[in-house]
């Protein structure tokens, strides 16, 4: 039996090759390791909270922001307190 000879299309390489470079391209947390930035994680320090948040008021994801879990988690409960606060802002200002 002959082999059947199947044709790729140039839109299916793309894809399987940006698949690997995301693979390959490792988000790690800022906060993990250094226990200088843990520290400076607090509701008081909205400058580095700001960093954390979208121009529309939202948290980022830890898929956009390579948090790990722990510090996801950690992050978005000091925003939440900051907020609390007055400190920063629930939704954007120039709407």
């Amino acid at each position: 039996m002959g082999k059947l000879k199947f044709k790729i299309s140039q839109r299916l390489v793309r894809k399987k090759i940006r698949k690997k470079q995301s693979f390959l391209a490792k988000k790690i947390c800022r906060f993990c390791g250094s226990v200088e930035q843990e520290q400076s994680l607090d509701y008081k320090n909205s400058s580095l909270l700001r960093s954390f948040i979208t121009e529309r008021g939202k948290i980022l994801p830890s898929r956009v922001s390579g948090n790990c879990f722990f510090h996801q988690r950690l992050l978005a409960k000091e925003i939440k307190t900051s907020r609390a606060m007055a400190l920063l802002p629930y939704s954007p200002m120039h709407i």
